[in-house]
């Protein structure tokens, strides 16, 4: 048997650095926050497996969510000017003061856990997208397999809370998981090779929860 070539071995670590990109230990802090999710749940208009499922298939299609994943792209090859103007626009979209502090932070303990690995990345102020599309390009990360495995990211990040929040048992969870994976290669695929600036979002019902989200008596999450 041939031992495997430099650039099968290269390929195969580029992919596991993506698993740990997209790993639930990594620590930014995903697990604290609900992104309107807590909102629908406490108001009775998300209840079970299939308005989780509804709600994830919605954002997937039309949420600001795919035009973030949209830019990925351009932003793994973007110098400073362009990092900078590209992460201002995508927390702009952010109506909830919330959401655009959940994203700082994570970007920022991104950016942080980098440096600490010895990466450098560059000292600026970014989002969860802009610092996601850095810390593929530390990792050597392809376009296409960044926007799948920002997707895939955020639809465990939401199961996560799911779990906390709905009447959904871990099973339920890893089956709608299973699921989605179709639907996340599918938008993967067309958000990749797509304008971002061409895009639009229709995610009102997400974004009106999550400007809710600070008004809860009682709550679980940060968003």
């Amino acid at each position: 048997m041939a031992p495997p070539t430099v650039t099968a071995i290269a390929m195969t670590t580029s992919r596991l650095r993506l698993f740990q990109l997209i790993s639930p230990a990594l620590p930014v802090g995903a697990f604290s926050y609900s992104e309107g999710l807590e909102v629908l749940v406490q108001r009775g208009l998300l209840l079970d497996g299939a308005g989780v499922r509804a709600w994830l298939v919605a954002e997937l299609q039309r949420g600001t969510l795919a035009l973030e994943a949209a830019s990925l792209p351009g932003l793994l090859l973007a110098e400073v000017a362009e990092l900078r103007e590209r992460d201002s626009w995508l927390l702009a979209l952010r109506e909830a003061a919330e959401v655009r502090a959940q994203q700082r932070q994570m970007g920022a303990s991104l950016l942080g856990l980098l440096a600490d690995l010895g990466f450098n990345p560059p000292a600026l102020n970014l989002a969860w997208p802009a610092a996601f599309a850095l810390a593929g390009r530390a990792l050597g990360v392809a376009a296409t397999e960044l926007v799948e495995a920002y997707l895939y990211g955020w639809v465990a990040n939401q199961l996560s809370a799911a779990l906390r929040l709905v009447p959904l048992g871990p099973t339920e969870a890893q089956r709608l998981q299973l699921g989605l994976a179709p639907l996340i290669a599918e938008r993967a695929l067309e958000l990749a090779a797509a304008d971002p600036d061409q895009l639009w979002s229709g995610g009102v019902g997400a974004g009106l929860a999550q400007l809710r989200h600070a008004e809860l008596y009682s709550r679980l999450f940060r968003s």
